[in-house]
């Protein structure tokens, strides 16, 4: 698991179908082989490990759900290890699990922030809600605005110092992720009969006759 705090830009060392090798400096420190690692929002085990990179295997699922096929040698990405039990909870519940990938549709200023839009598809848009969380690129965001087919978050200058989102440009490929409690929400929702019914109040111990 995953706060969408971004802790570090890498740069990919090597880039291999099933294999990248990030050089790193931050987190590095207490990484283990075996450990989970955020790449551009991506969940991956290191599988080698150096004072100054670590390397992950990728799998042609993650190749084909995220934009991890279309780096290449000198790339920047967003790491984040994963969140200590009882640490601070900066951003959102992040999985690591993408969804779908999205793409920079607009950018325009704001004063001092960039008002970012991206194209998402419809299984991404229909857990996107005004004011509610999504993970571009690993970076726990807020939604600011929605339409049918895009959703607007907005860049202060922090964000685009700290991450790649500053460097992304009109027409690039972004890996989102929704909130998992939306997805919870819907599958109860559904789930749950529609109104009281009778059934309903038997397997809550209300006595019907």
């Amino acid at each position: 698991m995953f706060t969408g705090i971004v802790e570090e830009v890498g740069r990919v060392a090597t880039a291999q179908p099933n294999k990248l090798t990030i050089a790193a400096s931050k987190v590095i420190r207490g990484l283990e082989l075996g450990a989970s690692i955020a790449v551009n929002g991506v969940c991956l085990t290191v599988t080698e490990l150096t004072s100054n990179a670590f390397s992950v295997d990728i799998m042609s699922e993650t190749v084909r759900r995220s934009n991890l096929g279309l780096l290449s040698v000198g790339a920047r990405v967003n790491l984040e290890r994963a969140m200590a039990l009882g640490g601070s909870m900066g951003g959102h519940l992040v999985q690591g699990h993408i969804d779908a990938t999205g793409e920079l549709a607009s950018t325009r200023w704001e004063e001092s922030a960039v008002i970012a839009r991206f194209a998402a598809p419809p299984e991404v848009m229909r857990y996107i809600v005004e004011k509610g969380f999504i993970a571009v690129d690993g970076v726990s965001l807020t939604v600011i605005g929605r339409d049918a087919g895009s959703f607007q978050v907005s860049l202060v200058n922090y964000t685009r110092q700290n991450t790649n989102l500053g460097e992304r440009r009109v027409g690039d490929r972004v890996n989102l992720e929704v909130d998992i409690i939306a997805k919870y929400v819907e599958q109860f929702t559904q789930a749950r009969p529609a109104g009281i019914t009778a059934d309903f109040l038997r397997e809550n111990g209300f006595p019907v006759g």
